[in-house]
């Protein structure tokens, strides 16, 4: 049968599994915006439209497995400080200030744009107003998992725990068919979230499937503060609580001992490893190789352009995969190989979607991006793995496709305006320096 779309590519990475065994000159047959077959280019199969990559490495768009992407009109207002200074005397109050829906809009926008330009097909986004979030993402044509934020504490979103789980379910009323949305539940944090509305999150993700994202073991104070609170660290009192299983996302865990290894290890729960946010704000260092070596599975994250100050998900993998080197005294830690799995089907298991995308796999969405290694950056080229992740690929992104949709072409995107984004975020920051 004839296919809608053909790509010839030199060379193609599928990462169906951590070896990212690169194959040469093949083709990806797309129809109804999924992956057909993947063939050998001289196949006479017939397809409606033929891309000619030439150069290029196909290899499925990056899975942005956590951020606050409205934030990103945050980016640079409060730079080098500590997290408990950023968040009470900077963040929170200019949150207070200025998140509405027309923030959250504008801000996604802004953060969508940003991150398909340096190859990014789906992100996570835990933060306020998400139908304006979610809605900004649709427009664009981006893969969107929402978790909505759940705090025992009033906000300009909602007054307590109970007015927060009402609205992330009511979004399923409008977003709950879309295909290109998953729906999901973002407790904040156990210093943030009491033991009765985390029993109830869970109740709720297993009855409706929906996957659930929690910020872990960020700071040693939070460990601290835990165990005077409640005698026992936040993953144990998690673990008792019955919230962690292999839904659940834990972002950060930068501070974590062997007994917390083991309970993610039996709780099936993933781990999303922020190491630039975590490197800025000197939260500490995610012990990867340790956590990969006990079978957790792990997947990589922006956090906030707040605290980053990018969404580029290249760059994280490279961070990650240097940073284990260091962290594990090892420099054969955190391989190329396994760094790129955990950009792309490591992030897609960690937010419960690798059924749907994060690899290049019949019956998958065509979630896609093209990285064009015949320019100057990628000379010489010895191994296309190790290029894509110690060098800024990211700069040498020419396409990128969403559900078999062409978002990014030759470098420009198709669905957004990209200097009405520019005008859009100066005149925010105009506002907000006005105050």
């Amino acid at each position: 049968m004839t296919a809608d779309l053909r790509l010839n590519a030199r060379w193609l990475l599928t990462m169906a599994d951590a070896t990212a065994t690169v194959q040469e000159n093949v083709a990806v047959f797309i129809s109804n915006g999924r992956i057909d077959s993947i063939e050998p280019q001289d196949s006479t199969r017939l397809a409606a439209a033929t891309i000619e990559l030439g150069q290029h490495v196909l290899m499925p768009g990056y899975v942005n497995a956590h951020g606050h992407a409205a934030m990103s009109l945050f980016r640079g207002m409060a730079d080098d400080l500590a997290l408990m200074t950023w968040l009470q005397e900077h963040i929170w109050p200019a949150e207070g200030r200025w998140v509405g829906p027309e923030f959250v809009y504008a801000g996604t926008r802004l953060a969508v744009a940003e991150m398909l330009k340096a190859g990014t097909t789906t992100f996570a986004d835990m933060y306020f107003f998400p139908h304006d979030a979610i809605q900004a993402s649709v427009e664009a044509g981006i893969r969107h998992v929402s978790f909505t934020p759940i705090l025992d504490f009033p906000t300009n979103f909602a007054a307590n725990a109970d007015e927060y789980i009402k609205k992330a379910l009511k979004l399923d009323d409008k977003f709950g068919k879309q295909p290109l949305v998953t729906l999901g539940l973002g407790p904040h944090a156990p210093y943030t979230v009491s033991d009765g509305p985390l029993r109830q999150i869970r109740v709720i993700a297993d009855e409706k499937r929906m996957p659930v994202q929690i910020h872990l073991h960020e700071t040693a104070f939070e460990v601290e503060e835990s165990l005077q609170k409640y005698g026992k660290r936040p993953t144990r009192r998690l673990q008792e609580l019955g919230f962690l299983n292999a839904q659940t996302s834990c972002v950060h865990m930068t501070q974590i001992d062997d007994s917390d290894v083991e309970i993610l290890q039996h709780s099936g729960a993933s781990v999303v490893h922020c190491p630039e946010s975590n490197l800025k704000l000197a939260s500490g260092f995610c012990p990867t190789a340790k956590l990969l070596a006990a079978g957790v599975n792990l997947g990589l994250g922006t956090d906030g352009a707040a605290s980053n100050n990018d969404l580029n998900l290249q760059g994280e993998m490279k961070t990650a995969a240097m940073l284990a080197k260091a962290v594990a005294a090892d420099a054969a830690a955190v391989p190329a190989a396994q760094a790129l799995y955990m950009a792309t089907h490591g992030s897609a298991r960690a937010l419960g979607i690798a059924s749907q995308t994060g690899s290049i796999e019949a019956g998958k969405w065509a979630d896609l991006q093209a990285i064009d290694m015949s320019v100057l950056p990628q000379q010489p080229l010895f191994d296309v793995i190790s290029q894509l992740v110690y060098t800024d690929s990211s700069r040498s992104t020419s396409h990128v496709w969403v559900a078999g949709k062409l978002l990014l072409d030759q470098g420009q995107l198709t669905t957004i305006d990209e200097d009405q984004m520019i005008a859009q975020a100066q005149q925010w920051a105009t506002r907000i320096k006005q105050g």
